[in-house]
């Protein structure tokens, strides 16, 4: 689904979306915005790449991200659900990974985590392992999956 249709069905359903992003950066925010007519569809976006960020801005718990680390599908759900929390969306998506380069045999390079809230619906979390790419494409695919799972919570 493209990110037009994406929005013209959000829109038909009257839905609106907030993004909570760490390793993209405002990437997601910036493809949902670059269809004209967006403001109607789009709230906000949480740029929220340091952890202290996703504290302040989410109310993801510091203990969380110390027992889970920044990179777990625990903290993409809390992102998804403060930023529906802090905004007046209907649904929230949260990415945070390792772009790279760099990772860990732990937490390797090219995993990103993804998290889907929706009001009334139990919030969803996935692990996508996409592999030592190179940074910006992570980055990218990771923006492709987010798009993915909105279009997913439309349907």
């Amino acid at each position: 689904m493209s990110v037009a249709t994406l929005l013209a069905k959000a829109r038909s359903l009257g839905l609106r979306i907030a993004t909570a992003e760490s390793c993209t950066g405002g990437m997601l925010a910036a493809a949902l915005t670059d269809v004209a007519g967006a403001s109607d569809v789009f709230e906000r976006g949480f740029v929220t790449y340091s952890n202290a960020a996703k504290v302040e801005m989410l109310g993801v718990s510091p203990a969380t991200l110390t027992t889970h680390g920044a990179v777990s599908e625990a903290v993409a759900i809390e992102m998804a659900q403060g930023a529906l929390a802090h905004s007046k969306a209907d649904l929230a998506v949260a990415i945070t990974g390792i772009a790279g380069p760099g990772g860990s045999d732990f937490k390797p390079e090219g995993r990103v985590c993804f998290a889907l809230a929706m009001a009334g619906r139990p919030t969803v979390a996935e692990t996508v392992e996409f592999g030592p790419r190179g940074r910006a494409a992570v980055r990218s695919a990771a923006c492709v999956q987010a798009l993915t799972l909105l279009a997913q919570a439309l349907d």
